[in-house]
Parts: C-alpha cells; sequence; structure tokens
C-alpha cells in the first residue's frame, strides 16, 4: 500500500511541475511530459506521447487536462487519474487567479504587452517542438506520411469540423489497415525505441 501511495504522491508532484507550463492550450506540455514522464521516469514509451496527445484531442475537455488524466490512469489507475489532473490543475488555477488581479492592475502597460508577445512566440516554438516529436512516432511509412499530409490539407482548405477530420482519421486507418491484409500486405503498427518499424504479421488482427 505504502508503494502504491508513493507513486500516486510521484505522480502527483510530477504534474505539480509540469502545469505552470500547460501555455497553448496544452500543446507545449508535450516535450515536457517526454522529458518527465517517458525519459526520467519511464512510465511510458515514447510512442505513447502521440496516442496520449490524439486521445486528449479526442474527447471534450482541455488537452493538458485531458493528458494528464489518461497519462495517470495509465501508471496507476483511477487513483492516479485524479493525482495526475488534480497536480496539473492546481497551478494553473492558482496562476489565473493571480494574473486576473494582475491584469486589472496591468492591462494596456507596455512592459506587459511586450512580454506576452514574446511568450507566444515562445509558445508557437514549443508547439512545433511537440508536432515534430509527435511526427517521428505517428508518421512512419507512406501511408501514414499520406494520411498526415491530406489530413492537413482538408483542415486548411476545407475548414472541416475537428471531430469529422478526426472520425474520418479513425475510419481511414482501419480501411487502410484491412485493405493491406486483404493484399497480403505487410501491417505497419508503429516505431519502437530504436527507431524501427513493428510489423503485424499478415492475417492477425491489430487488436489480437
Amino acid at each position: 500500500m505504502n508503494k502504491k501511495w508513493n507513486l500516486i504522491l510521484q505522480i502527483f508532484f510530477v504534474f505539480l511541475k509540469i502545469g505552470p507550463i500547460t501555455f497553448g492550450g496544452g500543446y507545449a506540455m508535450i516535450p515536457v511530459i517526454e522529458r518527465e514522464i517517458v525519459i526520467k521516469k519511464r512510465w511510458i514509451r515514447p510512442q505513447d506521447v502521440a496516442d496520449v496527445l490524439v486521445i486528449a484531442q479526442s474527447v471534450p475537455g482541455a488537452i493538458a487536462l485531458n493528458s494528464a488524466t489518461f497519462i495517470g490512469y495509465t501508471i496507476a489507475g483511477v487513483q492516479g487519474a485524479v493525482a495526475a489532473l488534480i497536480g496539473v490543475l492546481l497551478p494553473t488555477f492558482l496562476i489565473v487567479i493571480g494574473l486576473s488581479l494582475l491584469f486589472l492592475y496591468l492591462h494596456g502597460n507596455p512592459i506587459v504587452d511586450a512580454a506576452l508577445q514574446g511568450m507566444s512566440a515562445a509558445i508557437v516554438a514549443l508547439i512545433i517542438f511537440a508536432a515534430y516529436k509527435i511526427g517521428r512516432t505517428a508518421v512512419f511509412d507512406k501511408t501514414t506520411f499520406i494520411t498526415a499530409f491530406a489530413t492537413a490539407a482538408v483542415l486548411f482548405f476545407l475548414n472541416l469540423n475537428p471531430v469529422l477530420v478526426i472520425c474520418l482519421g479513425i475510419a481511414t486507418g482501419i480501411i487502410q489497415i484491412k485493405v493491406k491484409e486483404l493484399l497480403g500486405m505487410t501491417v505497419l503498427l508503429e516505431k519502437n525505441e530504436a527507431g524501427q518499424v513493428q510489423k503485424e504479421p499478415v492475417g492477425k488482427s491489430v487488436n489480437q
């Protein structure tokens, strides 16, 4: 029991440290999650970070909170999910309250406006870095590259609802795998930690 609660406390304090980094809608925390959760603690695999982001975007709610809850549950069940959620939410809540009070007094201050502009630029860099790290595991063959490129084009030119795009992505992935299995082609699933592509034997279901 002590070991279990020790793990839950570790989850809480790790996400308490990650919480203040959730600028930019949560995308900016992905590199921090990878460093703290994957590299330092080794609680999840590097390729699982992409799965976390997909699930976090696919359900209602803030990406930062969804990501923390999913990771916490993966590590230590419901208790881990609650610990991660409180850990990532608490500093953000306190910071928002503090900034709201300061904003009333410093609104229009040129120094504050300049600081916010610099912060926005830094957030863009963090999001680009997160996209690069996720892309290394999510895009690993011609099929996934074409799917990612086509999805980006659809979002840019057609401006479809993101929920519809996610549903189309799910359907596309299932169809691609089934077609490959029917044609006797090798089904590529993901890259492992060494960067090699994991293969699913032909004729076996991906869920098996």
